[in-house]
């Protein structure tokens, strides 16, 4: 009988041992994909055994349950993260530190696009998951936002801090939207974007010497029918950035309003009718904020920045949020078109203004696609810090984080 230290059994062993690690990876590999395409809830134990060419029983062999593979998907982006954090934590400055975690993050998308990485999991489906385990995934989060707040300096005090706290947040809601945007972009310019990216992040765009015009916010107009469905698009709004698609049910978003199920499908057929009329929504707020920002007149950075200010108003009243557009996830494929066309259309009279704002001199010259590119999740990730903001004089507030774009994320305001 052969013993347990015999160096044969030890390399069968070794080779058994290997072979599930690399199968187990495989399935991670697939899920991830699956999660970053069609969200959490997308993601089934039969799809990953078809991408991998296994049957269901096998995959339930590495994970028993749907959400125990979800689970490990996350914690493994987190990990993945959490190396890349403390890699350009290392840095001897804020800048550098910055440039370095940026630098890192872009990178990897060009060995996933080569082929030679894995794409890291989306995380905005962790809001999706039950407790315990939704806490437990936050919880690790934020410990990876406290170190990269440390990458702008001590929180000297209560002013600093929420300052730092506002950069750490745009900082880092930058960065997982790159990949929405990157792919229009050969990887042989990856160098110039991370350059362009840093000149923004560095000097913002407001010129040198130029102080920050007034952030008044602008008042929009609404037509009575748009008022009438306001409160039930917002409930739905409201869960949706929350809980996700998933866990924004019909009996959630009825609960909250007080209302009945049969209500619901009273204003929509659908919930993906919902998720649409969400989009449209928030779309048309920001489009509206542009031209009452247009309409008020002034230099080019003034209607920027009016624009921004009565957004993050928005974001930071009753009158938010603004639904996210990592809802795009739980969007059929059919619908998801019309959706980022309408993304692209607001990116881009944002980046008409900048650059009419160059050609003035009342804005930095800086690249107005990347730019533009910078300000949607900088504007749409706000609420985000709704209670942040809610301790904060309201003016402040709005000022702290409008700062964040208008003169960079390592300028004192």
């Amino acid at each position: 009988m052969a013993s347990l230290d015999d160096p044969e059994l030890q390399s069968v062993s070794s080779r058994e041992t290997r072979r599930f690690q690399e199968k187990k990876a495989l399935v991670l590999d697939a899920a991830s994909a699956l999660i970053n395409e069609k969200g959490a809830a997308g993601m089934t134990l039969a799809a990953v055994a078809e991408a991998v060419g296994l049957n269901t029983a096998s995959v339930t062999y590495y994970f028993k349950r749907r959400d125990d593979l979800a689970l490990a998907c996350f914690h493994r982006a987190l990990e993945r993260i959490e190396e890349m954090v403390d890699v350009a934590a290392a840095e001897p400055t804020p800048v550098l530190r910055v440039r370095r975690y940026l630098a890192l993050n872009i990178d990897l998308l060009r060995r996933v696009r080569s082929g030679d990485a894995r794409p890291i999991t989306v995380l905005s489906d962790i809001r999706t998951m039950e407790d315990p385990v939704r806490v437990s995934l936050s919880d690790r989060y934020r410990t990876i936002m406290r170190r990269v707040r440390g990458y702008f300096g001590p929180d000297s005090d209560a002013r600093v801090k929420a300052l730092n706290v506002v950069r750490t947040h745009v900082l880092l809601e930058n960065v997982y939207w790159i990949p929405a945007w990157l792919h229009r972009y050969s990887s042989h310019d990856f160098p110039r974007v991370l350059d362009r990216m840093m000149e923004v992040f560095e000097q913002g765009l407001m010129p040198d010497g130029a102080v920050m015009p007034p952030l008044a916010p602008l008042d929009l107009k609404e037509d009575a029918q748009r008022a009438a469905q306001r409160a039930f698009l917002l409930a739905a709004t409201r869960l949706i950035n929350e809980r996700g698609y998933r866990g924004a049910s019909v009996e959630r978003i009825a609960s909250e309003l007080g209302v009945t199920k049969g209500s619901f499908y009273h204003h929509l057929e659908a919930k993906d009718d919902l998720v649409l009329a969400c989009f449209r929504r928030s779309f048309d707020t920001v489009m509206a904020a542009q031209r009452a920002a247009d309409d008020a007149g002034g230099s080019h950075a003034a209607r920027l920045m009016a624009a921004v200010a009565t957004l993050l108003d928005i974001q930071f009243s009753a009158r938010g949020p603004l639904l996210r557009t990592t809802a795009l996830q739980a969007l059929p494929v059919e619908f998801r078109s019309g959706v980022i066309a309408s993304s692209d259309r607001m990116a881009r009279r944002f980046a008409g203004t900048i650059i009419d704002g160059i050609s003035e001199g009342s804005l930095r010259a800086v690249d107005p696609l990347i730019a533009s590119h910078m300000l949607k999740p900088a504007i749409n990730s706000a609420y985000e810090l709704n209670r942040w903001a809610r301790g904060q004089d309201a003016g402040q507030a709005i000022r702290l984080y409008a700062s964040t774009m208008a003169t960079g994320l390592f300028r004192d305001v």
